[in-house]
């Protein structure tokens, strides 16, 4: 509902109707502290979910009509004053910047994701961050180009900062759920990069990006409950060795982890590096260049904490209390393997996504460039 709306009222339901179910998974099945985790989710989205209907219902006041289409052809920004449509922008934007999530807004995904069952935390990376980016681009950047070049540098300034922030965070990480809830906040910084780059090839290489961390942290929380569920441990320390004992989930683990750190041939590399160029490229933001080397620093930082986390969990020393722990079985096989090739197909032809993505880019990218 949310990615078919063309009419902000029913964009705006959908955006909260999801909250309800994604509350009862949590704090029904979760583990942990799943009633404290799914009710800061909920505080949180329905926090923003507030600025942005006021944003909507002022926009209305304005432009008489909540029509997506028909708001992005009106030039809103040279018919309002430019502190009308700033405070519009910021207040529909604070809606998005929550649920992508960015620094300093993110604080209720590591827990959302730690205390959720795995497959909400799947459903979670897969979907419910990249409503976050497509809104941004869908909503903020097409209706309000000019306020949107404006405020830019700002907005590049926090996706550098989250990006090194969020990777910093997870090398800290004991627990595996937690080390690939804080990697997302890092791999969003290059979302929120490439959307405020503001050039046709780096909003490109960004939906690109929001597509592939769907598939690769949707397989990495996947691969996390596998191991959770042969072993009944998720505490890195506590492991070990495994890769005796389930070489399969090990093999495809290690896959889905070198996609993670942007390894060439996946999709992570894919994505990665046309934002990076698209970014590096753009002549919308000043210094841009200086940014875009900076968040190429959280790919080494990547590169750090996953192949940690690989060896920590699977080579060294056996563990004697994990001897009759099995492998994946048939059916994990078949979903597990269907993530990979979907990881291998973006990262070898990644075409096949990107030229659907530009038909919907080069509008909105068009308006900066023309």
């Amino acid at each position: 509902g949310v990615f078919c709306s063309l009419d902000l009222i029913l964009f705006f339901i959908f955006w909260e109707v999801e909250l309800i179910p994604m509350y009862m998974l949590i704090s029904i099945w979760g583990t942990g502290r799943k009633e404290y985790s799914a009710i800061k989710f909920v505080l949180y989205t329905l926090f923003g979910s507030a600025f942005m209907l006021a944003g909507i219902l002022l926009l209305y006041l304005q432009a008489g009509t909540f029509d997506m289409i028909v708001l992005a052809g009106m030039g809103l920004d040279s018919i309002l004053s430019s502190m009308m449509a700033g405070g519009i922008f910021f207040l529909i934007i604070v809606a998005y910047a929550i649920k992508l999530p960015i620094f300093p807004l993110h604080t209720w995904l590591p827990d959302a994701h730690t205390d959720a069952p795995t497959a909400v935390s799947v459903v979670l990376a897969g979907v419910l961050l990249k409503m976050g980016g497509y809104g941004m681009i869908r909503v903020s950047v097409s209706i309000f180009p000019e306020t949107a070049e404006r405020y830019a540098l700002l907005f590049v300034v926090i996706a550098v900062i989250g990006v090194i922030y969020g990777a910093a965070l997870t090398l800290r990480q004991t627990d595996l759920k937690k080390l690939i809830a804080y990697s997302s906040v890092s791999h969003m910084g290059f979302v929120l990069l490439g959307i405020f780059a503001l050039s046709e090839v780096s909003m490109t290489g960004a939906v690109l990006q929001m597509v592939s961390h769907g598939v690769i942290t949707g397989l990495l929380f996947a691969m996390v409950g596998l191991v959770y569920y042969k072993t009944h441990e998720r505490s890195i320390p506590r492991l070990g060795g495994l890769v005796r004992q389930m070489p399969v989930i090990a093999v495809v683990f290690s896959i889905a982890g070198f996609a993670a750190l942007g390894l060439p041939g996946t999709s992570g590399f894919a994505a990665e590096a046309i934002t990076f160029v698209g970014s590096y490229g753009s002549t919308m933001v000043s210094g841009i260049q200086i940014y875009t080397i900076l968040a190429i620093t959280g790919v080494v930082f990547g590169a750090g904490y996953i192949l940690w986390m690989l060896r920590r969990v699977f080579y060294g020393p056996p563990w004697d209390e994990y001897n009759g722990a099995p492998d994946a079985d048939r059916l994990e096989k078949v979903y597990i393997f269907a993530f990979v090739a979907v990881i291998m197909l973006i990262g070898l032809y990644p075409a096949i996504f990107t030229n659907v993505i530009k038909m919907g880019i080069q509008p909105i990218a068009g308006m900066f460039n023309g």
